[in-house]
């Protein structure tokens, strides 16, 4: 009970001193951690990638926490990246569980995944990204986070971050190239 109570006299202060962080600065670290998606998105072990998956999407709220001086709560965190994935966006979560699934079924599902999972796993790290830099933005905490509210602003982000993960997706089969 105490480490809740520490935690809300933590975020009340921190509401009051929100820190700016260069735009550009944010926007390397989501590209990094849509790398990280695209990447963890073809081990070929069905559920693993979606454990890897997670793992991506958690640590990039834990360094954007960081930079806003917001204090990390991990179970907290995991509960609202559930809650917005799951409710705000079901092709978020129906695609790459079925993608991941599919690795079972040999050469098919295994293409299948290949061709899916790396654009709609970047494309919800992104989406996930924003969302939380704008409310972070904005003097929010993880403990002000409601996911009803960003359920619009996430489908906006998600589209636009699956052309983001098509462009990263391209650079590196590009770099592989090279």
């Amino acid at each position: 009970m105490e480490a809740t109570e520490t935690n809300a006299v933590e975020t009340k202060e921190t509401v009051n001193m929100v820190k700016d962080v260069p735009k550009d600065e944010l926007d390397k670290l989501i590209r990094q951690h849509v790398y990280g998606a695209i990447g963890v998105s073809l081990v070929p072990l069905p559920i693993v990638d979606l454990v890897g998956l997670t793992g991506v999407q958690l640590n990039l709220l834990r360094v954007l926490a960081k930079k806003y001086e917001i204090p990390f709560l991990k179970d907290t965190v995991k509960n609202l990246l559930s809650v917005i994935v799951g409710s705000a966006a079901p092709v978020a979560v129906g695609v790459p569980l079925a993608a991941s699934l599919g690795k079972f079924i040999p050469f098919l599902g295994e293409t299948m995944a290949v061709i899916t999972m790396p654009v709609v796993a970047g494309a919800s790290t992104y989406a996930i990204g924003k969302v939380f830099i704008r409310h972070f933005a904005s003097g929010g905490t993880f403990l002000t986070f409601n996911p009803e509210k960003v359920k619009a602003y996430y489908a906006e982000m998600f589209k636009e971050g699956e052309k983001v993960a098509v462009d990263v997706k391209k650079e590196k089969e590009q770099a592989k190239k090279s």
